[in-house]
């Protein structure tokens, strides 16, 4: 009986330590996504927006970790990505159906979009303004709720819907219709 009981003690610790390994390289900001289907989930999506999610770790987020001023990748690894499954309008300006990445200047009062058609880019480093879409700001909100990842949300029906950007206690609303 010992016998057996040692087996099976060395096949769990040799389990376990092949398990951790695979854990091991787990990514920190995972992946996610927000489909906007107004109506219900069964209707046909306008948008869809797939992002990594930072988290907050203790840390200062916007001025600092994100500074004010600077683009931003607008969330963590690969930049974000937006596809539109018809014509949408932001902020009043009209967006073509198609994919692009969204990338935004965080300052102290307000934030810059950036919609560009560059796609399958890292982080903000292969940026290419030559490739912006469109422009456009919107004010920042403070939040009563202070969130430890940043996440992505859509709101909205009869034409018109809200995109919600969040992060510790700073939230920004942007605005379209479809």
């Amino acid at each position: 009986m010992k016998i057996i009981t040692l087996i099976f003690t060395i096949v769990c610790i040799g389990t376990s330590a092949v398990n951790a390994q695979e854990i091991k390289g787990i990514d920190q900001s995972p992946l996610d996504f927000a489909v906007f289907r107004p109506g219900s989930q069964e209707s046909y999506p306008v948008a869809r927006i797939i992002y990594s999610r930072p988290q907050k770790k203790g840390r200062n987020i916007f001025g600092e970790l994100v500074p004010f001023g600077k683009i931003w990748r607008t969330g963590a690894n690969q930049s974000t990505e937006l596809n539109l499954y018809k014509d949408i309008s932001f902020e009043g300006k009209k967006l073509k159906k198609g994919s692009y990445t969204i990338y935004t200047i965080p300052n102290e009062k307000e934030w810059t979009i950036i919609i560009n058609s560059k796609l399958f880019t890292w982080g903000h480093f292969d940026y290419d303004e030559s490739k912006d879409v469109m422009r456009f700001n919107v004010p920042l909100n403070k939040s009563v709720v202070e969130r430890e990842y940043f996440g992505i949300a859509f709101t909205g029906k009869d034409g018109k819907g809200s995109l919600l950007m969040a992060w510790d206690s700073t939230e920004i609303y942007i605005n379209f219709e479809y």
